[in-house]
């Protein structure tokens, strides 16, 4: 326990914030890719004008996120191989619930 203290409290800062961000059991993909794959798929029809409604990470919370990637439909139809991998998918689902609207990075995604 002793070895604990040791820890200067920045450090201990910085691992609760990366720990609120990942939930236990939950496979984990690329931030950095997924905001890459959402805007080369998503953001066609998600956007103002598009043919779907405007979309952004802020549009949904992490609970929400998760539960539209767990159902894995996307208008009645399978998510994947129709707007990406698995992997690719994972990465998506990642970079949005990363920066939903009750994370603690919360993003638009402009552009």
């Amino acid at each position: 326990m002793r070895s604990l203290r040791l820890i200067p409290l920045g450090l201990w800062a910085l691992l609760l914030l990366l720990g609120a961000s990942v939930q236990a059991g939950e496979a984990k993909g690329s931030d950095t890719k997924g905001k890459f794959f959402f805007k080369k798929s998503c953001k066609a029809c998600h956007m103002d004008g598009g043919s779907a409604k405007a979309l952004t990470p802020l549009s949904k919370t992490q609970a929400q996120w998760r539960k539209f990637f767990d159902a894995g439909k996307h208008k009645g139809e399978a998510l994947s191989p129709k707007l990406g991998t698995p992997a690719q998918l994972l990465d998506i689902k990642t970079f949005l619930i990363n920066h939903a609207s009750d994370s603690p990075q919360p993003e638009t995604c402009g552009g």
